[in-house]
């Protein structure tokens, strides 16, 4: 009897601890995903009830603003303005569009290329190079900024998108995170190729492209978010609003205009979102890259 007693003891306290992590760890979730639980019940409040709970942060009265997940009305009236009566932000999400195409495609001549060279050929100063793109790598935009501005300025390219797409194609993340995947690529199925008559380019395009294809998406994955989310840049370099991307729309956020600017910021997501959605096992992989080899 004392052996099943302690048994059960046993059971009951490893039951409990299996339930804790997972409660924990959904807690953090929950942490985690508020602010745009947060948007979107913003963005299907009324406008009514929207002024209501921020009225304190706007008219400077007592008390705190209020919130609820479950908008009391919902409606969707702010997305429909948003919509239809807000040109400027399809002006600017048609600017981030491009903005982010360009980048990524640049990426794509010049950053694979770049890797599979780092990958699979040994050329004088190899390790020097590659250490200085790890380097540049870890640099914020802000120490890179007044060296990118003297080029950008020099090449009269000041207010103009080339002014942000030209930077970007020359990131340094891309290019280490395909390395690693092009790095394990067995040298054995190289020789083979190279026994069979097979050149390099034929090499490159067959079987490195193929074989890299996890690294190519999950960087490729990872430069889309970067682009679509930057304000630094755009800020730096881009004076003419009509040439500001989607991460620079701030309307005048009033208590009338309040739920018309979550709406704004839902649809701002939407894009990220559903690329993070289609790609995120690839952007494991990567994320797994970077880490293990930094």
């Amino acid at each position: 009897m004392e052996q099943r007693r302690e048994h059960r003891k046993r059971a009951g306290l490893i039951r409990k601890k299996n339930m804790i992590l997972p409660f924990l760890m959904g807690l953090l979730a929950f942490i985690c995903c508020y602010p745009i639980l947060f948007l979107i019940t913003g963005a299907l409040m009324g406008q009514g009830e929207a002024a209501e709970n921020l009225r304190p942060i706007f008219s400077g009265a007592e008390g705190f603003a209020s919130w609820s997940l479950i908008p009391f009305q919902p409606t969707l009236r702010s997305c429909v303005e948003v919509i239809f009566d807000t040109p400027d932000f399809f002006v600017m999400f048609w600017n981030s569009m491009k903005i982010t195409g360009g980048v990524l495609l640049g990426q794509a001549l010049f950053g694979i290329p770049a890797a599979w060279g780092f990958a699979r050929y040994h050329f004088r100063f190899h390790r020097g190079l590659f250490f200085l793109y790890i380097v540049m790598m870890m640099m914020p935009f802000q120490v890179m900024m007044l060296s990118d501005y003297l080029v950008i300025r020099k090449m009269q390219l000041m207010d103009t998108m080339g002014a942000v797409i030209l930077p970007g194609i020359f990131s340094t993340l891309p290019v280490f995170i395909i390395c690693q995947f092009f790095k394990e690529i067995p040298e054995e199925l190289l020789e083979a190729a190279r026994i069979d008559g097979a050149g390099e380019g034929c090499i490159f395009f067959q079987i490195g492209l193929p074989l890299g294809k996890s690294g190519i998406i999950s960087a490729l994955v990872l430069q889309f978010l970067e682009c679509w989310n930057m304000l630094e840049q755009p800020m730096a370099f881009l004076k003419t609003p009509s040439l500001w991307p989607l991460s620079m729309f701030q309307p005048q956020i009033t208590v009338e205009t309040a739920g018309a600017a979550f709406a704004a910021s839902v649809f701002a997501l939407l894009p990220a979102i559903w690329v993070f959605l289609a790609g995120h096992e690839f952007l494991e992989q990567g994320i797994q890259a970077y880490c293990g080899n930094v």
